[in-house]
């Protein structure tokens, strides 16, 4: 069974480039990007951004130029693109 994990948060570098993926107060938070994209690729956990209609957005593991990476779709919002998320506490 895989376990869905809604995200709220994301850590970001110097560059703006996704390094982790959190939910404030729960004990898988934060998620490394290597870690997140493992348990996405081995279908261990769902990563998804919660909308305020209660739908969900997924996220999912992108082979680019540079290595994997986490994204959202594009769509006619920025509130589900992981850029655009708070970043995490702490």
């Amino acid at each position: 069974m895989t376990i869905e994990r809604a995200v709220v948060q994301t850590g970001k570098d110097r560059d703006g480039d996704i390094t982790a993926l959190c939910y404030p107060g729960q004990p898988w938070s934060p998620r490394r990007k290597a870690d997140a994209i493992s348990d996405i690729e081995t279908r261990l956990c769902t990563y998804y951004v919660p909308m305020k209609d209660g739908t969900k957005t997924i996220i999912r593991v992108v082979n680019g130029p540079t290595g994997k990476y986490l994204r959202t779709d594009w769509d006619s919002t920025s509130r589900n693109n992981l850029d655009d998320l708070p970043d995490c506490a702490g």
